[in-house]
């Protein structure tokens, strides 16, 4: 079956789930030189008849220092829902200072904000990036929230080169503003000089710098009276539980709503290092859902549904398997023959392969192992999509084939789009996907964990609510593991109802998958008329 998803197989960096990004590019020139007059928009390739003329252009550029602010914007429309919604959006770069006024780097965005708006108090605005740590915000803002998205087929998988963007019916513009912002070394944001890069490649002082672009676009715009939303994915997720704290606590502005896609607070739950065992314990249901996809179980499993079987499998992790990691090497042979055999039922795997390993097989294993038999990889980011492998005897994947399946697509139309239909125009590479290492994870011993952040802005605020999106073929964040963290929060039992957990039929980036995108966008949107009051 050909392969679903996005971002690479980030292989581990320090505790987990961020490094084998791309080699970066020089960050030889520091910004993009003033784009020269733009020419008329063309028409959509897609559905030209729904997009409104676009008008010429407007720049807006302000000096700061050797750097400029740039505002490129051009108008659209979009049907969305079956309405019509005329937009501006807008294409342009903000500079972050320092406390002695100099400037420090230029964050890149992409806003936009539907027209004709005459009360903005009553108008929600979300902002909105992807994670990595060293991603771009191309991911949602091309694939589920912006008025324009990438050309897939309906499983999320891509047709051939050359690709195109259409209209999306989908898009949250309808119900919110939507501002796409790229953090520092990503996208087209840049520090003011190279070598301090650095300052911002950490939890904290990422946090900080888009707080801070958050509080300057903001004030700029007249948003502060605004309903406010934050949505993250990935390690976006942990960004937006971080800037809970620090934008109520060092700016005194509350958010109505954070929407986690694909979420990780707690990096214990997905760190497959010695010592750990709780990953295993988390990843079996999800492990158990790739198996069943792919028709590796045994029958009686095999026959029940996939809700079912992946409930038999948590039942399975949260009590005997537990326990026999528990007990480590004090188990008997009786006792370690007989967990072998359940986890051989509950992940295709052959028991003698489990045994060997100790009980213990970690994502990368698994991937490659499943469907050894087929000269077949299984995805990270989406466990149903595979690809070919070269070395049948690996034993660990050599690549994700379902971040290798969509990576060029956004890629390609992300870099016409900015600069045929927004007219920004840059020398630089756009950086889709880049190296921000070694990242300071602000931890020197144990595990980044920002649920406790998350928790306190609830308690704090306690008319803060929490959407939370997961995709049950999601193998780099798995379901379990954001329950194990919300079951583990310490939150007062009143403030539980805060929190909805969402589940989805697709993995990582479930948008792709289009009867995904119809339910995510329906509970985001619902999500974010009754946070902001108007339902």
């Amino acid at each position: 079956m050909p392969c679903l998803n996005r971002k690479s197989q980030i292989a581990h960096r320090k505790s987990f789930l961020v490094a084998c990004l791309f080699a970066w590019a020089s960050l030889s020139a520091s910004f993009a030189s003033d784009p020269p007059a733009p020419s008329p928009t063309p028409k959509h390739g897609a559905e030209p008849a729904k997009e409104k003329a676009a008008s010429k252009p407007s720049k807006e550029k302000a000096e700061s220092g050797n750097l400029s602010e740039i505002a490129i914007k051009t108008h659209h429309s979009v049907e969305i829902m079956g309405e019509r919604i005329d937009y501006t959006a807008t294409a342009g770069r903000i500079v972050l200072h320092d406390a002695q006024d100099k400037p420090t780097a230029a964050i890149f965005y992409i806003a936009y904000t539907r027209d004709a708006i005459k009360d903005l108090t009553k108008r929600p605005i979300t902002f909105a990036f992807n994670g990595g740590p060293g991603s771009s915000s191309v991911w949602l803002h091309l694939g589920l929230l912006g008025p324009r998205r990438v050309h897939l087929k309906e499983d999320g998988t891509p047709y051939p080169p050359p690709y195109r963007l259409v209209d999306n019916q989908y898009s949250l513009l309808d119900v919110s503003d939507l501002v796409f912002i790229d953090p520092v070394s990503t996208g087209f944001s840049r520090a003011a000089k190279p070598d301090e890069a650095k300052q911002f490649h950490g939890v904290e002082g990422d946090i900080r710098s888009v707080a801070d672009f958050i509080r300057l676009y903001t004030t700029r715009n007249l948003r502060w009276d605004s309903p406010k939303f934050i949505i993250g994915e990935s390690y976006g997720t942990t960004r937006a539980a971080g800037l809970s704290g620090e934008l109520h606590n060092h700016l005194l502005m509350n958010v109505n709503g954070i929407i986690l896609v694909s979420t990780v607070l707690n990096f214990e739950t997905l760190s497959f290092a010695p010592g750990n065992d709780l990953p295993y314990i988390l990843y079996l249901p999800t492990y158990t859902a790739a198996a069943w996809y792919h028709h590796k179980l045994p029958p009686d499993l095999q026959d029940l549904s996939l809700d079912e079987v992946m409930r038999q499998s948590k039942d399975f992790a949260q009590k005997d398997y537990n326990d026999a990691l528990l007990r480590g090497d004090a188990l008997t042979p009786d006792q370690r023959h007989a967990i072998a055999k359940q986890l051989a039922r509950f992940t295709g795997l052959p028991q003698r392969y489990i045994e060997r390993a100790n009980l213990r097989v970690s994502l990368s294993r698994f991937a490659a192992r499943l469907l050894r038999g087929r000269d077949l990889v299984i995805g990270r980011y989406d466990a149903r999509y595979t690809g070919y492998i070269r070395d049948a005897l690996a034993g660990h994947m050599e690549y994700d084939p379902s971040y290798d399946a969509v990576a060029s697509v956004f890629a390609s139309t992300f870099n016409d789009y900015v600069r045929r239909e927004l007219h920004y125009k840059s020398n630089l590479p756009y950086e889709i996907l880049t190296n921000v290492g070694p990242w300071d994870w602000g931890r020197p011993m144990g595990y980044l964990n920002v649920a406790d952040v998350l928790a306190d802005s609830l308690t704090r605020d306690p008319f803060l609510r929490v959407e939370i999106a997961s995709g049950r073929y999601d193998l780099a964040t798995p379901w379990f593991s954001v329950r194990y963290t919300l079951d583990h929060m310490r939150l007062n039992p009143a403030l539980r109802k805060n929190i909805t957990l969402d589940t989805y039929n697709a993995g990582h980036m479930m948008y792709l998958n289009t009867p995904d995108l119809k339910k995510l966008r329906a509970n985001i949107s619902r999500f974010i008329r009754q946070a902001a009051g108007q339902d």
